[in-house]
């Protein structure tokens, strides 16, 4: 398993595209359809309509990377949210490839401590 860095970006295309696309379709998908750059320092997440499929593009420094992940019998859950790019952390796109439901996924409030003594 490969792991992304912590600080990269990650964005999400909310609504199924046609995995015919190679390279070429979906970075014009990220540049008209997302008003993003695809040469940022981040990961662009695409499904398919039956959410067996992910593909991951991203750029760094000489070329784009073309990622595919396939299942075989389930499905990815993919964020049920109404804007039209979701982002999302590196660590939540772990979970999601790994089959977690990330909006049903509730974290402890990140607490400010400061020491009185």
């Amino acid at each position: 398993m490969f792991r992304l860095d912590a600080d990269l970006r990650v964005y999400l295309h909310r609504d199924a595209v046609d995995f015919r696309a190679g390279i070429n379709g979906l970075v014009t998908r990220v540049e008209q359809s997302m008003q993003l750059d695809p040469f940022a320092r981040a990961v662009f997440a695409f499904r398919n309509r039956r959410a067996n499929r992910i593909k991951l593009l991203f750029y760094d420094r000489s070329g784009f990377w073309l990622m595919m992940k396939r299942l075989e019998a389930d499905h990815f859950v993919w964020p049920r949210r109404q804007q039209t790019v979701v982002e999302l952390t590196s660590e939540q796109l772990h979970w999601l490839l790994d089959g977690i439901d990330i909006d049903a996924v509730r974290r402890h409030p990140e607490r400010q401590y400061r020491y009185t003594g």
